[in-house]
């Protein structure tokens, strides 16, 4: 996702970027295509993918909630008023 923020890349520069398999690299491309995140398109042989408009701000909502980081935010902030 973070190499996909910034700006389009070939599957090819995703597996160099990463150092995962060509395979597994596409797998995870797929889910983030199902979940609305990235779209592709092919050019040849080459498949190229980009984050869709909004993409990236869901992802990391999404993120510091898994991560519990909106939280340890609000809890600050309430210790901070206390």
């Amino acid at each position: 996702m973070r190499r996909l923020a910034q700006g389009e890349a070939t599957v090819t520069e995703l597996i160099d970027h990463v150092g995962l398999s060509q395979p597994l690299v596409s797998w995870h491309l797929g889910k983030l295509r199902l979940a609305g995140l990235v779209e592709t398109r092919r050019i040849g042989r080459e498949t190229i993918s980009r984050l869709l408009p909004e993409a990236w701000d869901r992802f990391a909502t999404y993120e510091r909630r898994v991560l519990g980081l909106e939280g340890s935010v609000a809890a600050q902030r309430r210790g901070a008023v206390s």
